[in-house]
């Protein structure tokens, strides 16, 4: 089950507020289907926590449940940029959204 953490600290950086929030994230590569875990989340794009990330500018399609809801929601996006271990403690790639449809945005 998802469970919230707290209120990033850096979320003035974002277009909207950023929250801090362990969530399982489900995307697809070419051959492979990955499950990992977000660090944060906002309306414009999520931090996916992973030793494999895809390449800068590559398509996704992310599947996930947020914290206090039944529903499962599918979003497209974009990879934008990708962090090793070293630059931060935590490897993954920054995804930003494609524009949300209205339920997502709801979410």
């Amino acid at each position: 089950m998802p469970r919230h953490i707290a209120e990033s600290p850096r979320s003035e950086r974002r277009g909207s507020p950023r929250k801090r929030a362990q969530v399982q994230v489900q995307y697809e590569s070419v051959d492979e289907l990955f499950t990992e875990f977000t660090h944060d989340i906002n309306e414009g794009g999520v931090f996916v926590a992973t030793e494999r990330p895809l390449d800068p500018d590559e398509p996704i399609e992310l599947v996930f449940q947020l914290p206090g809801s039944d529903h499962s929601i599918c979003v497209a996006g974009r990879v934008v940029r990708v962090q090793t271990k070293e630059a931060d403690g935590v490897a993954g790639m920054a995804i930003a959204f494609d524009p949300l449809d209205a339920t997502a945005r709801a979410a």
